[in-house]
């Protein structure tokens, strides 16, 4: 098959779940002997298209340097100069499938007209429904949100959600069919990695942004006078760093992201606790890896956190208490039985979420929807 996968950020030049996803995806893919192509804004220089592989090649149609703007937020008129070029680029091939990420909405339509004038099948992948969320993220365009995801939501009979709670929300938006296949992790590859020398208690990693709640962290940091590594980047970051400073929290490292998957690995196999306290999570690969490396699991008890689904007897899920939050911490770190429990637990629940299994999933719907289309 000739495949189109559709988001407008690529890994590694912008480092998400998301992007994350659809490259190991698209890897997979090619080794099965398919040909794949991904979709997105340029964030590299040279030519827009880029042969990664036999059979894989990247295309930056708009040129892109950050995400979100100084609040924070999602930027508006990149994605939608990027979706009017989009349907443009798409036009120029013969996709036998499109798989187009939910968000940013537009480039969702694009692909809906490709597929009618094309007649070709089109996938869109939920890694998050918004919906109630738009009121507090972006009052000011929050009925327009509501309306555009619920229209998206419309545009396909074929939807694939990445995890339990994506499809709950989902089901609320439509009747269309939704198909379950989580996110997946390297766990070969997480099993193979070294840790560094350097210990610490607590790792968290994700983009700084407000509802990461990193924050927070810093200050229980402060309180119990815990060895933290914070791995990430994005608008909070000088506040974190400021932050930092003003509880003098010698023991805390920040880090920016790595391209380098093994680095991630061998500083999660450097700590003894993964928290991440999120009140917005689709998925969360990197909790995911965090388990593969046998870390407990701690986070926060949010309606629109899916990673609490997944807790289960690995960790703690909590509500935005700094006390709460800090005994759960003290908990696990001083009562070694407990870790070692939560430990073998996180192992087991990695296993199922293996790249392999995952892929093969994906794949097997991708050509059950072509057949069913022919």
């Amino acid at each position: 098959m000739k495949i189109a996968i559709v988001y407008d950020m690529i890994y590694p030049y912008s480092i998400g779940g998301a992007e994350y996803r659809n490259f190991s995806l698209a890897k997979e893919l090619v080794l099965k002997g398919h040909e794949v192509h991904l979709f997105g804004q340029k964030m590299w220089s040279g030519d827009k298209t880029k042969r990664i592989t036999n059979g894989f090649f990247i295309h930056g149609l708009t040129h892109a340097k950050k995400k979100y703007n100084f609040k924070g937020q999602r930027k508006i008129f990149d994605p939608i100069i990027y979706s009017f070029v989009l349907f443009f680029e798409l036009m120029k091939h013969n996709f036998d499938i499109i798989d187009c990420s939910a968000f940013p909405y537009f480039p969702s339509i694009s692909c809906k007209l490709y597929s009618v004038l094309k007649k070709k099948p089109f996938i869109i992948t939920w890694h998050e429904v918004w919906y109630d969320y738009w009121s507090k993220y972006r009052k000011n365009i929050a009925i327009f949100g509501k309306l555009t995801e619920k229209f998206v939501s419309k545009l396909s009979k074929n939807n694939i959600a990445v995890s339990i709670h994506t499809k709950k929300r989902l089901n609320k938006l439509t009747s269309k069919k939704i198909k379950l296949i989580e996110n997946w992790i390297e766990t070969s590859e997480i099993k193979k990695a070294k840790p560094y020398e350097k210990k610490y208690d607590i790792i968290s990693v994700g983009r700084h942004l407000i509802h990461k709640n990193f924050h927070l962290l810093l200050k229980i940091a402060s309180v119990l006078n815990l060895k933290v590594l914070i791995i990430g980047q994005g608008p909070e970051t000088p506040h974190l760093l400021k932050i930092r400073k003003e509880l003098d929290l010698k023991n805390v490292d920040i880090l920016s992201f790595s391209k380098e998957k093994n680095q991630l690995y061998r500083y999660l196999k450097s700590a003894k606790i993964f928290v991440l306290l999120s009140e917005l999570e689709g998925f969360s690969i990197v909790a995911f890896e965090a388990m593969a490396a046998g870390l407990p699991i701690i986070t926060l008890n949010s309606k629109r956190n899916a990673l609490k689904e997944y807790i289960k007897d690995n960790g703690f899920v909590c509500n935005k208490n700094q006390i709460e939050i800090s005994d759960k911490i003290n908990m696990i770190l001083k009562n070694k039985a407990l870790q070692k429990k939560m430990s073998k637990k996180s192992l087991e629940i990695a296993k199922k979420f293996d790249s392999k299994i995952k892929t093969k999933q994906i794949i097997k719907y991708y050509n059950e929807i072509k057949h069913n289309y022919s």
